[in-house]
């Protein structure tokens, strides 16, 4: 709606308005002419309403229309991560990134990444994510990359990286407002068969693909996918750089190799490759039903509709978790409702019931195995190839549920050697093996860690802030729906029992730092004061030669068994 609009009249009434108001003003000129202005005239003169009729309700119903949900981010594209120049590299390199990992995870493959960024000009970039997942089906490229909200992984209940469709064709849309130019992908499902290329751009008022090219085409790669995107970007360093979050992508992913081409800036930068530490695949997880506890009066009262269980407690059995046939007879009981009740004909009252019904009957809480830890003992061996440090502590808590939702957590950390000790620990942030690098303060995460009592493990710690010594702390949440802050997924939510099990993580991992430099400490005075006795032990021996007379040979030999025993009794 316009200004001129927004105040109850239209552009359109404008002409009319001033056509109306010159005529009138015409007509008092020449009446002046002829009527001469008496007091009494003036008291009897009203002043006259020139403004323009408002806008009828038919005038503003003809206004309204549809607002396609392509069009919206197009106009808020802050709200998925592309809020700048430089964070929009990065969340475009991060959304290929992502989807690549889970295809080819998904497909059994253990992941061969390619993340290749070209300089075209000053501020414009040409993106290139290639994989060796399993393809994709000719038919589903325009629909993955050039729609919105469109995606496998947003009504399944499992662990992934990707959750709600947006990612990857968000990018090329801001590719497409920026460049003009098309997303162009190349797949490949089969070695048998040819390799497709596709170029496509988004029509965002209707959320829907326009295919440029389309051809087939022979490729180097028996299977994969190849996406290119070029946008208007900015290459930096620093905390939220692209290099950064590589290194980090590999630290959560020891499974996957990444080759990394940066943009060649200048002669220094070259092609880096992060060789995968494990041979072996995360363990694949299984899609589960949603758990009782989780599910809200609306998103029950929308089941019972589309249920296809002809009676309440096939209902309760078939469309959650964890529900048995007695505790689905349990639950009807408590609510009050008969069991041969149909769902399809419950009404709202009822439907209460059986919501109260529910977190009134104690459940088991929900499988697990829809979640994959990355490990402790991979975890540190990522970290013993990423950083170079003195002691390392790892530690991966038991499941546990938010709302229905099973989450674990993982915290790794890594204490000395080359990490400095004056400044603030250094801190990797992830969710389901995804780096996040923005938002710090906003996150769960930096609560726990900032909430944790750090004097007590010997480290030094400004009060409400990070910890300062040198020390790199990794958390990790993995779960089948991560409580983003936000569309961009730069920040975890602050649930109450997530903060409590990433503080129960950092204390185990606290105490053993804490053990290590208390022993580092002991070891140190120890050296001193042995450091002290050998140097007076020659001292001591000169001056037993003197009281008791006898020849150096002797004071030597009595500088050796003094020695002897200093090391004896010490323990060296």
């Amino acid at each position: 709606m316009s200004d001129q609009e927004s105040f109850g009249f239209s552009l359109e009434a404008q002409p009319q308005a001033h056509a109306s108001a010159t005529e009138k003003s015409s007509e008092n000129t020449a009446s002046a002419k002829t009527h001469k202005t008496t007091p009494s005239d003036t008291k009897k003169s009203k002043p006259k309403n020139t403004r323009a009729a408002g806008a009828t309700a038919a005038e503003m119903a003809s206004r309204q229309r549809d607002i396609s949900v392509s069009e919206f981010f197009a106009k808020n594209r802050h709200l998925l991560g592309f809020d700048n120049p430089s964070k929009a590299l990065l969340t475009t390199v991060k959304e290929g990134v992502d989807n690549a990992l889970d295809a080819a995870e998904e497909a059994g493959i253990l992941p061969d990444i390619l993340v290749e960024i070209v300089q075209i000009e000053e501020d414009r970039f040409r993106i290139a994510i290639e994989d060796n997942g399993p393809g994709i089906v000719s038919a589903q490229v325009p629909k993955i990359f050039g729609r919105l909200l469109y995606g496998s992984k947003f009504h399944r209940l499992r662990q992934s990286r990707g959750q709600q469709g947006i990612g990857i064709s968000a990018a090329g849309m801001y590719g497409l407002l920026t460049t003009g130019k098309p997303v162009c992908i190349t797949t490949r499902t089969a070695k048998s068969k040819r390799a497709h290329y596709c170029e496509l751009v988004m029509d965002t008022k209707t959320n829907s693909p326009r295919v440029r090219k389309d051809i087939e085409l022979d490729w180097h790669r028996e299977h994969g996918t190849r996406v290119e995107i070029e946008l208007e970007g900015n290459y930096r360093g620093g905390q939220h750089s692209v290099d950064l979050y590589i290194r980090q992508i590999s630290l959560a992913n020891p499974h996957a190799q990444i080759t990394y081409i940066p943009p060649k800036t200048n002669t220094d930068e070259k092609t880096h490759v992060f060789p995968r530490v494990a041979d072996e695949l995360p363990a694949q997880t299984a899609e589960i039903k949603p758990h009782p506890y989780g599910v809200e009066l609306g998103v029950l009262m929308q089941m019972c509709l589309d249920t296809k269980g002809r009676n309440l407690r096939s209902f309760l059995q078939v469309d959650f978790s964890r529900v048995s046939s007695n505790t689905a007879l349990e639950i009807c009981k408590t609510a009050g409702l008969s069991e041969t009740r149909r769902p399809q004909e419950m009404h709202r009252e009822e439907v209460e019931k059986l919501f109260r019904a529910i977190q009134k009957t104690k459940l088991m809480a929900p499988p697990t195995d829809c979640i994959a830890p990355i490990g402790e003992e991979l975890i540190e061996r990522a970290l013993r190839a990423e950083v170079n440090a003195e002691f390392y502590a790892t530690v991966t808590r038991k499941p546990v549920v938010y709302r229905g939702n099973p989450f674990l957590i993982e915290v790794g950390l890594a204490y000395g050697g080359s990490l400095s000790a004056d400044a603030p620990v250094t801190m990797y942030r992830f969710a389901n093996r995804v780096p996040l690098q923005y938002q710090q303060g906003a996150c769960a995460i930096t609560k726990a860690i900032t909430g944790t009592d750090w004097k007590s493990y010997h480290l030094q710690q400004p009060r409400g802030a990070l910890p300062i010594g040198p020390m790199l702390i990794m958390v990790h949440i993995a779960s089948v729906w991560v409580p983003f802050t936000s569309e961009s997924k730069e920040a975890i939510a602050h649930y109450p029992e997530i903060i409590k099990e990433m503080r129960l993580g950092l204390q185990e991992c606290g105490r053993n730092v804490s053990q290590f430099i208390a022993r580092k400490r002991r070891d140190a005075d120890e050296a001193k004061k042995r450091a002290y006795i050998v140097r007076y032990i020659p001292q001591v021996a000169i001056g037993l030669q003197e009281i008791l007379g006898f020849n150096d040979v002797a004071r030597n030999q009595l500088v050796e068994s003094l020695t002897h025993v200093l090391e004896r009794s010490r323990g060296m």
